[in-house]
């Protein structure tokens, strides 16, 4: 039996990068995964991969209308939902002069307006015991020219984490965040000179891949961290930890 066997689970940007990584790994742990995506091919093709245990929803995270159709997908299913992974965001490195207001009200929108209306929508169907994990970044904690506003964004997912653990906590649900590092999840030349330049600073003295951050969500997700919640699990080969 897989640590999800018979289990519900919703990924928001679950067509790429930690994202699918993430539901390969809890579908081959027995759950099944409904993911989000705002590309409806890209979408098709991803579910068409993972097969029957793998349910898609088109559409943008940090819009109540599709996050109400999400509602609904879970509500058919009639199990509840046992696992919620806050994955969609997603930011550009710009210098802090160039940033516009456009650019602010977007980046927030996609990391942290999304995840906090995900969670308020989704909360109703949550099992007792069940678990959410936000997606959060080594940015939260370390400054990186470039990424002010993503930064200050998953910084507060962070403390949504926190908050969340304590209003959810009553009910059992455990809420918890991930922190990734430098994580290959880009073909974007700009972000692999990046992650060439940056890696030096890593203990483990290389990036990390998006496996390697579905196996801390995993761990997150499944009863082996029953007594886990409003922490924050870094992934980034010790880059924000010595």
């Amino acid at each position: 039996m897989g640590r999800l066997a018979d289990r519900t689970a919703v990924i928001t940007g679950g067509t790429a990068g930690i994202g699918l990584a993430t539901a390969r790994r809890f579908v081959a742990e027995g759950a099944h995964v409904l993911i989000t995506g705002r590309r409806a091919g890209v979408l098709a093709e991803v579910v068409a991969e993972l097969g029957p245990a793998a349910t898609g929803v088109c559409g943008d995270a940090s819009d109540p209308e599709h996050l109400t159709e999400l509602l609904a997908a879970v509500r058919a299913r009639g199990r509840g939902l046992d696992v919620l992974f806050t994955n969609a965001g997603g930011g550009t490195f710009t210098p802090f002069g160039q940033v516009s207001p456009e650019t602010v009200d977007e980046v927030l929108a996609q990391n942290l307006r999304a995840p906090y209306l995900t969670v308020q929508t989704l909360a109703p169907v949550l099992n007792e015991h069940a678990s959410v994990v936000l997606m959060s970044s080594i940015g939260a904690t370390a400054g990186l020219p470039g990424l002010g506003v993503y930064s200050a964004a998953k910084a507060g997912a962070r403390a949504l984490a926190r908050t969340l653990a304590v209003e959810l906590g009553e009910r059992g649900v455990r809420v918890n965040a991930v922190s990734p590092g430098y994580i290959e999840t880009s073909t974007d030349p700009q972000v692999l000179e990046y992650l060439r330049t940056n890696a030096s600073a890593i203990p483990l003295a290389r990036v990390g891949r998006p496996e390697e951050v579905a196996a801390a969500v995993l761990f997150l997700a499944s009863d082996d961290a029953a007594y886990v919640t409003g922490s924050d699990l870094f992934v980034d080969g010790g880059r924000n930890q010595v």
